[in-house]
C-alpha cells in the first residue's frame, strides 16, 4: 500500500457514492421522466432546474465556508438535506411537484461537491496533481451504477430509479462522517477579494470556456439515453455506453499527474474542447454505427476527463488559498450551473422541432467556439 500523507481512501469514499448517485440521475432520470409521460420540453426544463441551483448554491455555501471555517460541517448538512428533500419525490409524480423537489434537493446536493473538492485539495496541499487519483473513485462509482441499474429495468421498470438514487444519497451522506478537514485560513477583511481575481482576463476567459463546454453537453446529458433508445439500443447496452465513456475518463485521471508535468493546463483545456466538438459532430451523424458510437464514448476521456482535471488544476492556480472554496464554487456554479441550465433548456426545446441531429451539431459548434476562446485567451497565457 502506498504511503500517502493524506487520507486517500476516506477522501475517495465520498466521491464514490456521490458519482454513483450521479450515475443514476444523469443517464436515467430522463427515462424516468419519460416514463411519467413528460414531453421533451418538460424533461429539458426539469433537468435544467437540477442544474440551476448550481448557479447560486455552491457560491453561497462556499462563501459561508470561507468565512466561518466550518467547511466539513456544511458538507454534512447539505448532504443530509439533499436526502431529506429528495425523499419527498415519492409523494407525488406530477410535473409541478417533480420540478419543485428537483429544485430543493438540487440546492443542497449541488453544494456538496465543490466544497468537497476544496476540502480534498486542502488535504493534498502541494500534491494537487494527485487529485485525479482520488477523483477516479467517483468514476468507478458512476460505472457501477450505469451498468448494474439497467438489469432491474426489465423486472421492475423505471420506478426503481428514484429508490436506488435515494439509497446512494444516504450512503453519500454517511461517508462524510469518516473524513476530517484540515484547518485552513478564514477570510479577513484585508485580503484580496474574490472579484479582483475574477476580473482578470484569463479568469474571465477560463469561466467562459468552461461555461460553453458544459452547455455543449446539455443534449448529451439530457437525451443520450433517450437517443439510444429511439435508435433501438437496449437499456443494458445504453448503460455500457455510459460506462465506456467513464472508463475512458478513468484512463485520463490515472495519467493526469504525468500529463500535467509535461503540458500546461491551458493547452489541455483547449484540446479537451476541440475533442468535445468532434464528439458531438460524430454523435449527430453516426449514432447507428456501433464502432463510431464506441469511439464517440471513448472521446469522453477528452470532453470530461481531460477537461475537468485541467479545469480543477486551473482553479487551484488562479484562486489564492483563502478563496479556494469560492473559486471552486464559481467553477461549479457559473460553468456547470449556468452552462447546464442553458444547455439543458435549449436542447429540450430543440429536440422535437429540430431533431436530434441538428441539436448535436449545434452542440458541436458551441464546443468549437469554446476551444477557440481557450486557445487565444487561456492556453497562450497560462
Amino acid at each position: 500500500m502506498l504511503d500517502r500523507p493524506y487520507p486517500y481512501y476516506r477522501l475517495s469514499t465520498f466521491y464514490f457514492f456521490f458519482f454513483a448517485a450521479l450515475g443514476v440521475f444523469v443517464p436515467y432520470w430522463s427515462l424516468y421522466l419519460q416514463d411519467l409521460n413528460f414531453n421533451p420540453a418538460e424533461i429539458g426544463e426539469i433537468m435544467a432546474i437540477a442544474m440551476a441551483s448550481k448557479i447560486i448554491a455552491p457560491y453561497l455555501w462556499g462563501w459561508l465556508a470561507d468565512h466561518n471555517g466550518k467547511r466539513l460541517q456544511i458538507i454534512r448538512l447539505t448532504a443530509i438535506l439533499s436526502c431529506v428533500f429528495f425523499a419527498a419525490i415519492f409523494l407525488r409524480s406530477d410535473y409541478f411537484w417533480v420540478a419543485l423537489i428537483t429544485a430543493l434537493f438540487g440546492f443542497f446536493w449541488n453544494a456538496c461537491l465543490p466544497l468537497y473538492e476544496a476540502l480534498t485539495l486542502n488535504h493534498l496541499d502541494d500534491k494537487v496533481a494527485e487529485y485525479s487519483h482520488i477523483r477516479i473513485w467517483g468514476s468507478i462509482g458512476f460505472i457501477i451504477s450505469v451498468v448494474i441499474l439497467p438489469l432491474g429495468f426489465d423486472r421492475d421498470g423505471f420506478v426503481i430509479i428514484p429508490i436506488v438514487l435515494l439509497f446512494l444519497l444516504i450512503l453519500m451522506g454517511l461517508s462524510t462522517v469518516i473524513i476530517s478537514d484540515k484547518p485552513y485560513p478564514i477570510e479577513v477583511a484585508s485580503q484580496r477579494k474574490i472579484w479582483d481575481i475574477v476580473q482578470q482576463p484569463i479568469v474571465i476567459a477560463f469561466l467562459v470556456v468552461c461555461t460553453l463546454q458544459v452547455a455543449s453537453h446539455g443534449a448529451y446529458y439530457t437525451f443520450f439515453s433517450i437517443y439510444l433508445k429511439s435508435n433501438a439500443y437496449s437499456p443494458l447496452l445504453t448503460g455500457w455506453m455510459w460506462a465506456l465513456g467513464v472508463i475512458a475518463e478513468i484512463v485520463v485521471f490515472v495519467a493526469m499527474h504525468h500529463i500535467l508535468q509535461r503540458y500546461n493546463a491551458g493547452l489541455l483545456l483547449f484540446l479537451a474542447l476541440l475533442g468535445t466538438a468532434i464528439r458531438w459532430f460524430l454523435l449527430a451523424y453516426f449514432v447507428s454505427f456501433l464502432p463510431i458510437l464506441l469511439f464517440v464514448q471513448i472521446l469522453h476521456a477528452m470532453s470530461f476527463g481531460l477537461f475537468h482535471a485541467a479545469a480543477i488544476h486551473l482553479v487551484h492556480d488562479l484562486f489564492p488559498a483563502r478563496l479556494q472554496g469560492r473559486g471552486q464554487a464559481l467553477y461549479a456554479g457559473l460553468c456547470f450551473g449556468l452552462g447546464g441550465v442553458v444547455g439543458n433548456l435549449l436542447s429540450g426545446y430543440a429536440w422535437e422541432p429540430l431533431g436530434a441531429t441538428t441539436t448535436f451539431v449545434v452542440s458541436g459548434f458551441v464546443a468549437l467556439l469554446g476551444s477557440i476562446v481557450a486557445w487565444f485567451f487561456v492556453a497562450q497565457k497560462e
